[in-house]
């Protein structure tokens, strides 16, 4: 789910390749990978998992991947500044609609910038494609499948530890799911912007390998960067809860924590 600066290199000039720069479109205009297109999924928010809600999350997803010019023969890489959660909310969605070559670029624009390796400023166009794939299920939670897997799931909470205990207010309420472990996602990522070796992060997320995980943090982008982490390591049962605590926090009738886990 990584692709290093060198192996980008290999690629960047062939037919297949679909690069997607998924920082600020001021960002983008400053500079960029050339041949990139620029899309930030940060603004691509979703917060109803109901079944409705989902079913309508999967149809906009398939237009917008479509509209991206995504097809099942691209390989598609997404870029941050860093190896950050836009690039990975790209990742993770693609892995949702059972694309095969998907990856993230390791250290982002940044390590690219600092390499010293070529750039544009100009502006390249989408060319629209009708992208379709098959639903993996498995990586994906809504909120009542959470409220049902309190104490029997995994629950990772990605955001900051301010954000966990409620000393910073995002929604409605404040606080975490009941049972909630925190780890930040910052911490999956090194100076360089770089994600950390497997070593790293192995010490940070000791979990079984049989646990079922489920991550979130505000609207499923920090959560995303934990999933892919938690997949690099070879957990194969892991989901994000893509309406997270922007949706969790403002449903009044759903469970929330102050105790630490």
């Amino acid at each position: 789910m990584l692709i290093s600066h060198d192996d980008l290199l290999k690629k960047i000039d062939t037919a297949d390749l679909l690069l997607v720069d998924c920082r600020s479109y001021k960002d983008y205009l400053e500079g960029h990978i050339p041949g990139a297109i620029n899309f930030d999924f940060f603004y691509y928010h979703w917060s109803d998992t109901s079944k409705d809600g989902i079913e309508a999350f999967e149809k906009q997803t398939q237009n917008l991947l479509s509209f991206l010019g995504v097809t099942n023969e691209k390989t598609v890489v997404f870029y941050d500044d860093v190896s950050g959660m836009s690039a990975a909310r790209g990742v993770w969605t693609l892995m949702y609609f059972s694309h095969k070559n998907v990856f993230m670029l390791d250290g982002g624009f940044k390590k690219w910038k600092s390499l010293g390796l070529v750039m544009e400023t100009t502006t390249n166009g989408f060319k629209p494609t009708k992208f379709s794939g098959k639903i993996n299920k498995e990586i994906l939670a809504g909120y009542e499948y959470v409220n049902k897997k309190i104490g029997t799931a995994k629950l990772l909470d990605a955001r900051s530890k301010d954000e966990y205990d409620g000393i910073t207010i995002r929604a409605a309420r404040r606080g975490h799911i009941p049972t909630a472990v925190n780890i930040d996602w910052a911490l999956n990522v090194n100076d360089d912007g770089t994600m950390k070796s497997n070593n790293d992060l192995d010490k940070m997320y000791n979990f079984s390998k049989d646990d079922e995980i489920i991550t979130y943090c505000q609207g499923g982008y920090r959560a995303a960067n934990s999933f892919l982490a938690l997949k690099i390591l070879g957990f194969k049962n892991v989901k994000v809860y893509i309406g997270s605590w922007g949706e969790w926090g403002n449903k009044l009738e759903l469970p929330v924590t102050l105790e630490k886990n």
